[in-house]
This record gives structure tokens, sequence and C-alpha cells, in this order.
């Protein structure tokens, strides 16, 4: 199945799980969606994520983390840069995140990191999304 968008496509099945109350949810596997998950669990937004192998180019597995409560960590997730419109951004433009509460996730030239990382590192790229 060929999709338009898959980064767009990981946000949903993500954003869709968590309406539904899901433990895990599945996406299909990318070098690109790797290292979102990699930001996601390093922030703390999700548990954990789990590669698995099958007959095409395998699957994510995506632990999705709740508090005590019940409600999800992730309150929001929101793709910025799309393959109608891209968004770059400049070392010394990009973005904060609900006053540092969220934050968006770059694919700059050093590889994909937080706008966090990219300000300490000094450089810029696309701005592939959003979470808070």
């Amino acid at each position: 199945m060929s999709l338009s968008d898959p980064i767009s496509d990981m946000l949903t099945r993500i954003r869709n799980g968590i309406m539904a109350s899901y433990d895990t949810v599945d996406i299909p596997s990318s070098r690109l969606k790797i290292n979102i998950a990699k930001i996601l669990k390093a922030e703390g937004f999700i548990k954990n994520y789990k590669i698995i192998p099958d007959r095409q180019h395998g699957l994510i597995r995506i632990f999705l983390k709740y508090d005590d409560k019940g409600a999800p960590l992730i309150s929001g997730l929101k793709r910025v840069s799309k393959p109608s419109g891209r968004v770059y951004t400049r070392k010394d433009r990009i973005p904060i995140v609900l006053d540092g509460l969220g934050m968006s996730i770059l694919s700059t030239p050093k590889g994909v990191m937080t706008d966090k990382q990219a300000r300490k590192m000094g450089v810029g790229g696309e701005i592939l999304c959003s979470i808070w």
C-alpha cells in the first residue's frame, strides 16, 4: 500500500490509539519513523517502541504512555511540514511549542532531532511535527 504522507499516517495512528485508550499501536517501519519513535521515547511521550520484522518493511510497535489517572501523556500531535508544503526554518527561528511545554521534531543535516537539540547544535531544517 502506497502512502503519500507516511509521517502523517504515523501521527494519526498514535492519535487514534490514544483516543481509543490502546496500549500499543503498530506502524509500518522506516528509518525516519524509527528516529521519531526514539525521540518520543527519549522525551517521555511513549513507554517504548519495538521493531517487528515481517515480510515487507517491518512494523514499529509503539507502547503508549498514560498517567496514573489514565490520561495520555500526549495531548496533541500536529504535522507541520506536508508533502504539499514543506516548512523549513533557520537555526535562529526555530519555533517554541506551547512556551516550552511541547516540542518540535526537525529533520536537519545532522539527523532527526528535537527543537532544543537543534538550537543547541546551531542547525535548522525541516519541521516535521509538533507534539505537546
